[in-house]
């Protein structure tokens, strides 16, 4: 597997898989530019992780939700590495708050909406026209877009769900030229859950299922290194599960 000579965009690329997915993109050769939101350190340090081995990379803070600081983004990356982009890694979003529908009120509903789709629509946009045939756009879902999520989860699984149905739409529209998969993360180790999700909880998860532990940011980031490269040549429009065997779709 090689993508020596490409470059890839990771969005919310600070912290947990995202900065993975960065490290792992750039040890197969990807040119690569991080967005982060807050997560200024990870993202800094990823950058330098990446030069010291040799590859190159460029941190820049920016929110995914702001067409401003897209555009921003996109004009940076092909300043610095070009003027094609190969694989766009859309990690950006979350849960904001754990509301059930009596709860929640319409800004809550529409924050996390446009955190987990409307940035995945406005990167897209702006990304596709210089996408080269070959291209990969990767998404990230999650299983609570099959299964509703956890308590208080909703809008979540709800704009997961939507970007589940986005991405095969996507992959109709661009295919040839591009293809688009996405990734469905049950139990991942990282900040969502333990901000999110009880302790006891993670641990029955883990327990129940057939691998007997949560994932890692470096398994998810494994394959998404799998599907930015033409090993993964005859896949498109699928929304992979990720989840240790704890949910079969």
């Amino acid at each position: 597997m090689t993508l020596s000579g490409t470059t890839a965009i990771v969005t919310g690329g600070g912290r947990d898989i995202g900065r993975a997915c960065a490290l792992r993109l750039a040890r197969e050769g990807a040119r690569v530019a991080i967005n982060y939101h807050s997560s200024a350190d990870g993202a800094l340090s990823a950058v330098k992780e990446i030069e010291a081995a040799g590859g190159a990379a460029f941190a820049l803070q920016g929110d995914m939700t702001n067409p401003a600081d897209v555009d921003k983004l996109i004009s940076a990356t092909r300043h610095n590495f070009g003027p094609e982009i190969n694989v766009l890694v859309h990690v950006t979003g979350g849960l904001v708050a754990r509301k059930t529908i009596e709860e929640m009120d319409l800004a809550h509903f529409y924050t996390v909406m446009n955190l987990n789709l409307t940035s995945l629509f406005l990167l897209v946009k702006a990304t596709t026209p210089f996408m080269p045939d070959g291209s990969t756009i990767i998404p990230f879902a999650s299983q609570a877009g099959r299964d509703g999520g956890g308590p208080g989860a909703v809008a979540y699984a709800t704009s997961k769900g939507a970007v589940m149905t986005m991405t095969r739409g996507l992959a109709k529209e661009l295919g040839p030229k591009i293809r688009v998969n996405a990734l469905c993360p049950g139990m991942i180790d990282t900040d969502f859950h333990n901000i999110f999700t009880k302790p006891e909880v993670r641990a029955n998860v883990a327990k129940a299922t057939p691998v007997k532990r949560e994932g890692t940011s470096e398994d998810v980031a494994n394959l998404v290194a799998f599907l930015a490269s033409d090993q993964s040549a005859f896949m498109t429009g699928d929304c992979i599960d990720i989840n240790g065997g704890m949910l079969f779709s």
